[in-house]
């Protein structure tokens, strides 16, 4: 079991902080999803921050269980939101969402099944 912790851990960790650096930077592709959902470009560092801290707390997990359990379901919530920006577009091209939603679901689950909280 701690091999599958470890691995949906670390992925989801290394996913949204790609992410988060993303937004950081000012890539093309977060500003373009931006522009699609209408979120103001003002936005895209605060949100990388959320994006950031959530994997660092997926990390800070290991050492704190609860803290990657909160951070787990933090992302989570994170990416309901992200699907309630692209319905109230109605923006129905919801691949890249669903996988990054998949990722921190997955990252709960076996955080909950692991440390048993």
């Amino acid at each position: 079991m701690f091999a599958t912790y470890l691995v949906v851990i670390i992925l989801t960790s290394a996913v949204n902080g790609l992410a988060a650096l993303a937004n950081f930077i000012g890539h093309e592709y977060p500003k373009s999803q931006a522009d699609k959902l209408r979120v103001p470009r003002s936005w895209m560092r605060p949100l990388g921050a959320l994006l950031a801290a959530g994997a660092l707390g997926l990390l800070a997990g290991f050492a704190v269980p609860v803290l990657g359990t909160l951070a787990a379901a933090c992302l989570v919530l994170y990416f309901l939101g992200a699907l309630c920006a692209h319905l109230r577009v109605r923006d129905h091209q919801l691949g890249p969402w669903a996988v990054f939603f998949c990722l921190p679901v997955a990252a709960l689950a076996v955080s909950l099944v692991y440390h048993g909280t």
